[in-house]
């Protein structure tokens, strides 16, 4: 396992006006943006080929994991270029493909479209929008130590949330409690038997919602290509991973951390305030 997915080619629309001419994925939390976290916690986690599905807007989103570009060379003689080091050292050490989502067909379709890249492997996926804090390893890190335990099964990124926000996630409903984690300072792992795209309060199987982290097998790609589109005419990850639930190949992993919903204003800005608590306001 050495790849990552990232779905980047969504238009960002919660954030216009800024989004008109700007990614979402590079919406900053202090001075770095969104996709530079997301890529750095695939990174730590020991992944090296990082894969953007992005979209005809995206050139941005390009430019800024490119070398050499047009700051670099300004800066190549000012104290000022040693702020750069930290990115270029990332874009070193990592492969970039970028591969256009033609037409926006759901989360499902996305990932579809590094089928050729991927090939045969184990990979994982970040969504970018969900940025993920935690005090021990990162959520994909911990996600890893599961899939070593446990190989073979998809994994999908867990959270409580309250029942009445169910209507806004994927739930998983719970067939029993694996073994948890003690390693991971007692993150909980569940089969599942089965999970609900957006569901009513009243026909939510548990409030236990899925996040933007997942470790996928090869197997993903065979349910994509026969899951039907929904109401929407758009192919669902959900749907293809409920396929693999009757089969008992999924997992549930609640993982140790604090998430925000960067995809829209307020989860964005609790993000940049416990960043900057952590990175500034602890040290006063």
């Amino acid at each position: 396992m050495n790849s990552c997915v990232f779905p980047v080619a969504g238009f960002g629309t919660r954030f216009l006006p800024y989004t008109k001419s700007t990614p979402k994925e590079l919406l900053p939390i202090l001075n770095k943006p969104i996709i530079h976290y997301a890529v750095e916690e695939a990174h730590e986690a020991g992944l090296n080929e990082m894969i953007l599905i992005d979209s005809e807007n995206k050139q941005s989103l390009r430019e800024y994991f490119t070398p050499g570009s047009y700051i670099d060379k300004a800066l190549v003689n000012s104290p000022k270029s040693s702020m750069l080091n930290d990115l270029n050292q990332l874009i070193g050490q990592c492969n970039f493909t970028f591969i256009k989502q033609r037409k926006m067909l759901g989360l499902g379709h996305a990932i579809y479209q590094a089928k050729e890249s991927i090939k045969n492997e184990t990979f994982a996926v970040i969504l970018p929008d969900d940025f993920c804090l935690s005090s021990s390893i990162s959520v994909i890190q911990q996600m890893r130590e599961v899939q070593k335990l446990y190989p073979g099964y998809c994994i999908v990124a867990v959270e409580e949330v309250d029942k009445s926000l169910v209507h806004n996630y994927g739930v998983i409903s719970v067939q029993e409690k694996m073994d948890d984690l003690s390693s991971l300072n007692s993150g909980e792992i569940f089969l599942v038997d089965n999970m609900i795209e957006k569901p009513s309060v009243e026909e939510s199987p548990s409030n236990l919602a899925i996040i933007g982290r997942y470790i996928l097998t090869k197997e993903i790609f065979d349910k994509l290509e026969i899951v039907k589109p929904d109401v929407h005419n758009e192919i669902q990850i959900t749907n293809a991973l409920k396929m693999l639930c009757s089969e008992k190949k999924v997992l549930a992993y609640k993982f140790i951390g604090k998430r925000f919903d960067c995809g829209n204003t307020k989860g964005h800005l609790g993000a940049c305030l416990e960043v900057a608590k952590k990175n500034f306001f602890l040290r006063w």
